[in-house]
């Protein structure tokens, strides 16, 4: 009777311990997720607005909230489940000495059978633990580059501009280089004949840097004023001015092409003239482009 009323104590102490633990463990997880969410998301407006409006925010959050909370729920339940059947074996005078000594000989048997698996589900928590990316970022991972879809502990899953998915090993990405995170910059040039005024050209483009600015559809975009950086290049009978945007996240190219439209019908009306293109020459009639484009 004794030994039956220990075994069932140890029991449920073990379950109310378990369920008390991955309540608490699930509750830190959700915390913290949501607090390096909010962290990464402390980047302008317009990253918030497109987080919200893509489902990439709330999907994020699920995805690192279910994937970290069944990590720990199964490291938390194999400890104290582990621990209980070991002390109800000791109730029944079972010599726990060869089950330990065998259990650490299966152990690093395992250990050394599955190191590439032990890798991966490592490298998964710590970029995890870390958010180094997540569903939604676009990032460039080596050979795959494209925007994640999925995060497990093993895989990440990869969409490229193509449309072909990508199934990356967490353990085999060395490097990640995330689009997604902080801010982006648009750099634009605009090459102009050598023998303009210079300071005119850089006047016309910087007025009409200022209408995109204070244009409401890119309030939310451009995190800064646009700016002319000056010269960037001198070839031949070409003078190349460069244009610095910074934007949003992934937001740059949007932001370019319309730069280089207000500034084309600029230079038109302000009569700035384009590099002179000789025959024989790339953009030259008959060579099947437009010559003097922008």
């Amino acid at each position: 009777m004794t030994h039956g009323v220990r075994v069932v104590a140890i029991v449920l102490v073990a379950l109310v311990l378990r369920l008390v633990l991955v309540r608490t463990v699930a509750r830190l997880v959700r915390r913290a997720v949501d607090s390096g969410l909010h962290s990464r998301l402390r980047r302008g407006k317009a990253t918030r607005v497109l987080a919200q409006a893509t489902g990439a925010m709330h999907e994020r959050r699920r995805q690192r909230t279910e994937t970290l909370g069944s990590v720990l729920r199964s490291v938390i339940t194999g400890f104290v489940y582990g621990v209980a059947l070991l002390m109800v074996l000791s109730e029944f005078g079972v010599n726990l000495a060869p089950l330990i000594a065998s259990a650490g000989v299966v152990g690093v048997a395992l250990g050394f059978g599955a190191q590439s698996l032990v890798k991966d589900f490592l490298s998964g928590i710590f970029m995890l633990l870390e958010d180094q990316y997540g569903v939604g970022d676009v990032v460039d991972v080596g050979e795959a580059v494209g925007t994640v879809e999925e995060v497990s502990l093993r895989i990440t899953r990869i969409r490229d501009a193509n449309g072909v998915a990508w199934y990356v090993r967490n353990g085999e990405i060395v490097r990640v280089a995330n689009r997604s995170q902080g801010w982006s910059t648009a750099l634009i040039d605009f090459p102009v004949a050598f023998n303009q005024d210079l300071e005119k050209v850089q006047r016309v483009i910087a007025d009409v840097l200022h209408e995109v600015w204070e244009d409401e559809r890119w309030k939310d975009v451009l995190l800064e004023e646009p700016t002319v950086a000056g010269v960037e290049q001198i070839t031949g009978t070409t003078v190349t001015l460069r244009v610095v945007a910074k934007t949003a996240a992934n937001q740059q190219f949007a932001v370019q092409r319309d730069i280089r439209e207000r500034v084309l019908v600029a230079f038109d009306q302000q009569h700035v003239r384009p590099p002179a293109v000789y025959p024989g020459t790339p953009g030259a009639p008959g060579t099947g482009s437009i010559a003097g484009t922008v």
